[in-house]
């Protein structure tokens, strides 16, 4: 592994960033930031990636080579994530409008979308990236769009209704647009560059044999993709990480398409991406996706980090378990795989052996199989969920009413994200009717024992899993099943902000 410091594109220039220090490997986009470039136009809020302040862009080149642009929370973003990336924060916007405000900015002066001003650098950052991606395809979103983009930034006193109306008003004036092209040059140049190893002890290795045999070399190393959980045990629990693996320059694990029958999404490919293509697939997923945290965070966190990490309350491991998705597990030459319910051992501990990592998450493609997805929790957008579930069903092509397969799992009932087996068995060889209904809601007490916390209540949990499964039954039974929106108490005016990205 040869020492180098990290490069990346910023300011216009290519910097470079010499990581030699302990500890600095976990320093984070936003420290570097306003302690290192004296750039304190990004806000710290929260330090865990909710209120968006710290929001900044990231720049890199998709497999056509054109430049893609996120936004990302630098707070819990560790810099050497960024080596042969490009950074935009709100300092860059004055030199793409030579000199002047940005349309962004002007909208939200021109709307009175700023009071206090902390936040506002964070919403303009969001707003821009949507604006040059908008501007690029000719498109303009709608409120409830905008509304979608914006879901990862909290304002607690100006209020959502005027920067809102900036959204709208930032594409009428002549369109200002960021010059791919030096970045793009730039970007290349440093794509020549070896695999980044730092003197601090963070490793990118960029295939995924190489990965692989450092991940066995050192095995006391911590894996780390997007840094959206991670980056807390930093930020809030103050952990030293000595040494980092990182997944994200490994090509084989951002590959995303499909194999056969099945869809296969490799473990380093963002939440985003993979969530597009599952409601490409199954679009009754479309209100759990746009509900997943917020842009930011599905930008830089992982599908393969989030089933790995574990969380009872995972959102992403309910539905994947109602598609009977399974892991692919590597330990060097070797490979396994394990339907994803057998990773779950006990509370945050699952079925990696050491060594091992997780290499790609594959979900049949069953045209049979009717699915739904649903999560519970006290605000609508980036909250946690109290309960979450994922539901699918056969029914017998024969009648169209006996439940040939049934696949039920749950977030936030038990130490692990479970399926309901005692549920599954009330419905199998059953007509999808009110009574298998009942019988299946009276399962679950057999099935769960939820705990009481912050969240929500153990008998709340129960009831709401029991709702649930009735408000399944009302959009999937086969005699004038209900849509959408006669069962949901959220109008929503478009398909949201990511569908048309």
């Amino acid at each position: 592994m040869n020492i180098r410091p990290i490069r990346l594109f910023h300011r216009g220039a290519i910097v470079e960033v010499d990581d030699v220090s302990p500890g600095s490997s976990t320093r984070t986009v936003l420290q570097w930031l306003r302690e290192d470039r004296r750039l304190s136009g990004t806000k710290e809020g929260c330090a865990e990636g909710d209120c968006g302040a710290c929001t900044v862009v990231v720049g890199d080149l998709d497999a056509a080579g054109r430049l893609r642009l996120r936004a990302v929370n630098a707070c819990i973003r560790f810099l050497p994530t960024l080596d042969g990336k490009a950074l935009f924060t709100v300092e860059d916007l004055a030199g793409i409008a030579g000199g002047a405000l940005h349309p962004v900015q002007q909208s939200m002066v021109d709307c009175h979308g700023s009071q206090c001003g902390f936040c506002t650098p964070g919403f303009v950052m969001s707003m821009w990236s949507c604006y040059e991606r908008h501007q690029a395809g000719g498109s303009r979103p709608t409120r409830q769009e905008l509304a979608d983009e914006l879901s990862g930034n909290l304002c607690r006193c100006t209020g959502y209704r005027p920067i809102l109306d900036a959204g709208q008003k930032m594409f009428e004036p002549p369109a200002v647009r960021l010059d791919p092209e030096p970045v793009v040059a730039a970007l290349r140049q440093l794509a020549e560059d070896p695999p980044l190893s730092t003197a601090s002890g963070f490793h990118a290795p960029r295939t995924l044999i190489d990965l692989a045999t450092l991940v066995m070399a050192r095995p006391q190393a911590r894996i780390v993709a997007g840094a959206t959980d991670i980056g807390l045990w930093v930020t809030k629990q103050l952990k030293v990480l000595p040494e980092l693996i990182y997944t994200g320059e490994v090509a084989e694990l951002n590959q995303l398409g499909m194999h056969g029958e099945r869809l296969r999404i490799g473990s380093a490919v963002s939440l985003e991406t993979a969530w597009r293509m599952l409601v490409d697939i199954w679009p009754p997923l479309r209100d759990m996706w746009l509900r997943f945290a917020s842009p930011p965070i599905r930008h830089a966190g992982t599908l393969g980090g989030n089933l790995a990490n574990g969380s009872p309350i995972g959102d992403a491991a309910p539905v994947l378990m109602a598609l009977d998705a399974q892991l692919v597990l590597r330990r060097g030459t070797r490979q396994r795989t394990v339907a994803l319910p057998a990773f779950y051992i006990d509370y945050m501990k699952n079925a990696l052996e050491p060594g091992e990592l997780l290499e790609a998450i594959e979900v049949p493609l069953n045209p049979s199989r009717v699915v739904r997805a649903y999560k519970i929790s006290k605000r609508f957008d980036s909250d946690i969920s109290a309960v979450s579930a994922g539901l699918a069903i056969e029914l017998d092509a024969g009648d169209g009413e006996t439940i040939r397969t049934a696949r039920v799992a749950f977030g936030g009932m038990a130490a692990t994200v479970r399926r309901a087996a005692a549920v599954e068995r009330a419905l199998v060889g059953r007509p999808w009717n009110e009574a298998t209904l009942e019988a299946a809601v009276a399962a679950l007490a057999q099935e769960f024992k939820p705990i009481t916390d912050m969240r929500a209540s153990a008998a709340y949990r129960l009831q709401v899993a029991g709702n649930l499964l009735r408000r399944f039954w009302l959009e999937t039974r086969p005699q004038a099943p209900l849509p959408e929106s006669a069962v949901s108490v959220f109008a929503r005016e478009s398909a949201g902000s990511a569908l048309s990205a």
